[in-house]
């Protein structure tokens, strides 16, 4: 699935591959002039398509979520950003750099200074206390150790774990340990994080907190993030946008109200079957225009309805519909610019959106 790119973009993928095998190149020649499915590939080389095709790109300060089911090839793709796996064929680029042009001195730099990364498993030194685990990555660079001490002392209180500096790895809990891993890459302030299902393996109160918290840090420091996760809820969480994972290719893009109301096949729409609409769906997407609501109900006596912005959510909505039987007014900068009949509220808490064709000859009757 190709993405459209700009100027502007701090991470991009563009017609990615990763073939494994030892006839990976044989294979990719395959593709490029017979089109070869990924099981073809498998039967005819005996190598197995990681990442198929994947083009996308980041913008500043943008949460991009690549989710799909284990094996779909999210974690191999992560790992082209900073080059931990060497693609098949493709580009990536970071900040307009190509960086599988870049040598090892080049590579090493990068990794250093623009990219930052978090894992499920921390990798946390064992022998090192919080402070020491924090400040690494500026020690390796040779900053002072008053200089790298303090800023990792920041960096600590940050992610609230201020008086636990001097403790050790195995005197912490696992998401304390994962608030250090996030301390760590936070400290040697990297242009872009990486963060692969970092919250997976914790409790569920705990995940929560650790994601309310990024999503502060996030919001804050304005750090461009790719965020590897197999849970749909925390991608529309979290997630400025979403990319959707199958078999190593992406099968949509989109903000997760996007992925939600309109999902591009069967696979996506099995995701999100589950997922509650009520936060996130707004007014915009679910109603109708003026016109076409006063050609069959007449004019509106705007005095008695209620009235929402675009951006109010469907629960805001169900609120303000509970105690009126007239339709929401939704108005923007003191302008109506749409309806939304109880009708329309109720497809969209069903994740259906306003249909002027089949929705239409309803609209008296709200």
């Amino acid at each position: 699935m190709n993405a459209e790119t700009t100027n502007d973009s701090v991470i991009e993928c563009r017609g990615l591959w990763k073939i494994f095998g030892s006839r990976a190149e044989d294979a990719m020649q395959a593709v490029m002039q017979r089109g070869l499915s990924k099981d073809e590939i498998r039967d005819q080389f005996g190598a197995v398509v990681g990442v198929q095709d994947a083009s996308f790109a980041v913008g500043h300060g943008e949460i991009f979520c690549i989710m799909g089911l284990s094996g779909s090839g999210k974690s191999t793709l992560i790992r082209h950003v900073n080059r931990l796996i060497e693609p098949t064929y493709g580009e990536v680029l970071i900040e307009g750099q190509d960086i599988n042009s870049l040598n090892e001195t080049d590579l090493r730099a990068l990794r250093s200074t623009k990219i930052g990364m978090v894992f499920q498993n921390m990798a946390l030194m064992p022998h090192r206390t919080v402070r020491d685990n924090v400040a690494f990555a500026q020690e390796v660079r040779g900053v002072s150790k008053d200089e790298r001490y303090e800023t990792a002392d920041k960096a600590i209180a940050t992610v609230e774990l201020g008086g636990w500096e001097d403790r050790y790895p195995d005197e912490l809990s696992g998401g304390m340990q994962q608030r250090v891993g996030l301390a760590r890459a936070i400290a040697a302030d990297p242009h872009i994080l990486l963060m692969d299902e970092p919250f997976s393996a914790l409790d569920p109160l705990i995940r929560r907190q650790l994601q309310d918290q990024f999503m502060e840090l996030a919001a804050e420091m304005r750090k461009t993030t790719l965020f590897i996760t197999h849970d749909l809820d925390e991608a529309i969480r979290i997630g400025d946008r979403i990319a959707i994972m199958k078999d190593g290719a992406l099968v949509q893009i989109g903000t997760p109200e996007e992925i939600v109301t309109e999902p591009v096949d069967d696979y996506v729409k099995d995701f999100v079957a589950g997922i509650s609409k009520l936060e996130l769906v707004t007014a915009s997407r679910v109603m109708q225009s003026v016109q076409e609501y006063e050609s069959v109900a007449g004019d509106i006596e705007i005095s008695e309805c209620p009235v929402a912005a675009p951006d109010d959510n469907l629960d805001a909505l169900v609120d303000m519909s509970v105690d009126t039987n007239h339709p929401i007014v939704v108005s923007s900068d003191n302008q109506i610019v749409g309806i939304v009949t109880k009708r329309a509220l109720l497809r969209g808490i069903q994740g259906r959106l306003y249909d002027a064709e089949t929705d239409s000859a309803s609209v008296a009757g709200n």
